[in-house]
């Protein structure tokens, strides 16, 4: 189960308004999603043609690289994105870390192509977020590495969960410190990354990426700093090579490597879950079969007539009335 890259609730409310543009409609909607990213969508009865998105994103950690609040090529990445028809608002909104301005009069009439358009601005959190990646591996492609990149570079995906990434002209490393508040997700999550590694090595996914599974830190990571280091869970590393970034393969790339470890969580909280319901139906199965074990009443039939089973007292008192 691969997470989706675009918002639902802001397709659809973006598709919503494309279709209804007849109509001067106020909108004003705000909602978090994944916990840490803030969005703000704007429409005027006096402008019912432009759209304002606002979006806001966790402050980033001191090792993860970013410019005005925003990660390492994201107004780059905006621009090729979207083209003609968007206009990114300087200064943003405010408390918000980036907005764009959408003016639907400029949008091609074809239903086919808004809805395209519409859908991957609605990923906006791929594109911001995925443009440091992004960098990297089109440089991997070219084999060759950026120069404004460090050694070691630390990317944030959400908060608590930096990665890192060793880039390189022939592949580039990354490393997933994997962390959990919980104890038994931090149990499952272990098993189940042994298992993730166990898997890759089956003949099916030989051109998949190599990965492996550490309960310490790989020396790739030597420098980064010690308090991102805290893993309870381990420590994933793929290595990326310029076959697994060419052409479309780009996009999905970044977009797998950005929420490994949202990926990692949902399966834990599935398996979790499973197990609870296996628990609540073996202990059902149980209480029925002792149910069905009980003693039935002491009675017995004869000639289709029932009659209670005597007991000693009853005996000697039936003696005594003869």
């Amino acid at each position: 189960m691969m997470l989706q890259s675009h918002s639902r609730f802001l397709l659809q409310t973006l598709l919503t308004r494309a279709q209804n543009l007849d109509k001067a409609v106020e909108l004003d909607y705000q909602w978090i999603e994944f916990d840490d990213v803030r969005y703000h969508v704007q429409v005027t009865m006096k402008n019912p043609n432009i759209l304002l998105l606002s979006v806001s994103l966790p402050n980033p950690p001191p090792e993860a690289m970013s410019f005005d609040g925003l990660p390492l090529g994201a107004i780059e990445a905006i621009k090729t994105a979207y083209g003609t028809g968007f206009q990114i608002l300087d200064p943003p909104r405010d408390g918000f870390s980036l907005t764009l301005k959408l003016n639907f009069s400029k949008v091609r009439p074809e239903e086919a192509y808004r809805n395209t358009l519409l859908t991957k601005l609605a990923s906006i959190r791929e594109v911001v977020m995925g443009a440091p990646l992004k960098i990297i591996f089109k440089h991997l492609a070219s084999r060759t590495v950026a120069p404004e990149l460090d050694r070691l570079v630390a990317i944030m995906h959400r908060p608590n969960e930096t990665f890192f990434l060793v880039p390189q002209a022939d592949k580039v490393t990354v490393a997933f410190p994997m962390r959990f508040k919980d104890s038994v997700d931090t149990i499952l999550a272990t098993s189940f990354l042994k298992e993730f590694v166990e898997a890759r090595r089956a003949a099916a996914l030989n051109s998949a990426p190599s990965c492996s599974w550490s309960p310490t830190a790989p020396p790739e990571l030597e420098g980064a700093p010690k308090e991102t280091l805290s893993a309870n869970a381990g420590f994933v590393t793929f290595v990326i090579f310029p076959r697994h970034v060419d052409g479309q393969k780009l996009d999905r790339t970044v977009w797998n490597l950005s929420t490994f470890h949202a990926y990692v969580s949902y399966h834990v909280k599935c398996s979790e879950g499973f197990m609870h319901t296996r628990m609540r139906r073996r202990v059902e199965s149980m209480i029925q079969a002792l149910d069905q074990a009980k003693p039935l009443e002491k009675t017995r039939s004869m000639n289709n007539k029932s009659f209670k089973r005597l007991g000693l007292n009853d005996v000697n008192h039936n003696n005594n009335s003869k």
